[in-house]
């Protein structure tokens, strides 16, 4: 059976790398404003989408209360298609944590070099992940370097990168 057409994407910013503003003083990055927004307004999306910013934080400063706060928020929402920017170091593990929400198609993606950079996959796993939270089941995924996974089959491999299959 097919799904019902998008009527409004759901945005849950949580920060991560995608977001991360590099200081040149500091020879720091810390987490910026939410760059989601930006980029679908410059890409010219044929779809109404919405923002709600709860996190500044990079992934690994992530609790289990932070979890809990996506994951009640989320619930909390009418949306039935929900996109969230997260950072990828601990992306799996907030996955994991929003996957007893039922009736939603929730995608998780981010960046492994921030949005303000030439050359950023941003917009590229940002593209992705608006084409899987349109066309799968309800279910709880990730989108990342151009494949959609499952949270409880996939890992970040840090020393290469990249995403891919949990062994």
């Amino acid at each position: 059976m097919p799904q019902r057409a998008m009527e409004e994407l759901l945005v849950i910013t949580t920060g991560g790398t995608i977001d991360k503003v590099y200081f040149d003083d500091k020879s720091d990055y810390q987490v910026g404003e939410p760059q989601i927004g930006r980029i679908l307004e410059e890409l010219g999306v044929a779809f109404r989408f919405r923002v709600i910013p709860i996190l500044r934080k990079d992934s690994l400063h992530i609790t289990a209360e932070d979890r809990e706060l996506v994951r009640a928020t989320i619930a909390s929402q009418e949306a039935r298609h929900v996109l969230v920017t997260h950072g990828t170091d601990s992306m799996v593990d907030t996955a994991r944590a929003l996957a007893a929400i039922d009736g939603m198609t929730i995608v998780l993606t981010g960046a492994l070099n921030p949005a303000r950079f030439r050359g950023s996959d941003a917009e590229f796993n940002i593209g992705t992940a608006v084409g899987a939270v349109q066309s799968l089941p309800p279910g709880v995924y990730i989108a990342m370097n151009g494949r959609i996974w499952d949270p409880g089959k996939v890992r970040k491999n840090v020393d290469a990168n990249r995403f891919e299959p949990a062994g």
